[in-house]
C-alpha cells in the first residue's frame, strides 16, 4: 500500500532512486522527500527513510519536531503533502493510550474485526499468552492495570502479524518498573515476530535500549541517524550507553543531567 502525494507504486523504483542499489524485496518501507505542511510551516521538509525488515528506529526530538506526523504518514493515519512513501500493506500501531473497547471483552479487543469467533477467539488467546495475560482474556478493560492494559494493546497489533509496527511513545505513561518489564517484553516480541519497528519516544535511555538505530528529527528533517552498536541485553551502566547518550543529547541541545 502507499501513502504519499506522489504515488510510488515499488520499493525497486524509489530505492533504485535512492542509489542504494539493493533489490526491492529488502524494504519495509521505503519514503524520500516526505513533507508535510500545517498553515504556513512545514514540520516534515524533506525526510528520507529506508527500512528493511527486522530493522528497529526510534525517532528522537522536540516536541514539535514532526515524530508522530512522520509516524501517522507511515500508517496510512494522515497523508504527506510531497514526497514518495512506500509501505507494506500490513501494519499496526500503538499508541500511549491502549485505546481498548470498554464494552468487549479483552479476547475480543484483540481481534476486533476478525472472522469466524471460534478461530477468532483461539487467536485471541494466543496473542494474549504471548504477552503473559492470557488469564485476563475473558476480563473487561476497565479491570486492567496499565501495563496490563498496553499488553492487550501490543497483543491485538501483532496478532496480524505485522511487516511494519509503529508505536506513539507506548510506555510514557507507565510507571517506571512496568516501563522496565514492557521494554523486555517488546524486545522479545520483536525478535519473535521480525517486525519493521518505528518507535516515537522522548526518553533517550529507552531509544538506546531498544533500537537499532536512532533518529533526531530537526527542523523538519533528520539531523542524525544513529546506529546503536551495542549486543543486548543492553546495560544503562556501559560506558559505550554513555557515550552514545551523550551524543543524543547533544543533538537534542540538551546537558547530561537531562537524560530519560
Amino acid at each position: 500500500m502507499s501513502v504519499s502525494a506522489e504515488v510510488t507504486t515499488t520499493f525497486e523504483e524509489l530505492a533504485g532512486d535512492a542509489g542504494t542499489g539493493r533489490t526491492d524485496e529488502r524494504y519495509v518501507v521505503a519514503a524520500r522527500g516526505v513533507r508535510r505542511v500545517f498553515g504556513s510551516r512545514a514540520v516534515l521538509d524533506g525526510v528520507d527513510l529506508l527500512l528493511e525488515k527486522g530493522d528497529f528506529v526510534a525517532l528522537l526530538g522536540p516536541s514539535g519536531t514532526g515524530k508522530t506526523t512522520l509516524l501517522r504518514i507511515l500508517g496510512g493515519l494522515d497523508t504527506a503533502d510531497g514526497g514518495q512513501v512506500v509501505v507494506p500493506q500490513v501494519r499496526s500501531v500503538v499508541f500511549q493510550e491502549p485505546r481498548l473497547v470498554p464494552a468487549q471483552r479483552v479476547w475480543r479487543n484483540v481481534v476486533i474485526g476478525a472472522g469466524r469467533l471460534r478461530a477468532a477467539r483461539e487467536r485471541a488467546v494466543d496473542a494474549l499468552r504471548e504477552v503473559g495475560i492470557e488469564r485476563h482474556a475473558r476480563a473487561w478493560p476497565r479491570t486492567l492495570s496499565g501495563g496490563e492494559a498496553q499488553r492487550v494493546a501490543l497483543a491485538r497489533a501483532l496478532v496480524t502479524e505485522p511487516d511494519l509496527l509503529l508505536l506513539d511513545e507506548p510506555f510514557a505513561a507507565l510507571d517506571a518498573l512496568t516501563r522496565i518489564r514492557m521494554h523486555d517484553l517488546l524486545a522479545a516480541l520483536c525478535a519473535r515476530h521480525q517486525p519493521a519497528v518505528v518507535l516515537v519516544t522522548h526518553d533517550v535511555d529507552e531509544a538506546i535500549l531498544l533500537a537499532d538505530r536512532v533518529l533526531v528529527l530537526s527542523d523538519g528533517a533528520i539531523a542524525l541517524d544513529q546506529r546503536i552498536d551495542i549486543d543486548g541485553p543492553r546495560d544503562r551502566d556501559d560506558p559505550r550507553f554513555a557515550q552514545l547518550r551523550a551524543i543524543l543529547l547533544a543533538q537534542l541541545g540538551v546537558g547530561p543531567s537531562h537524560a530519560g
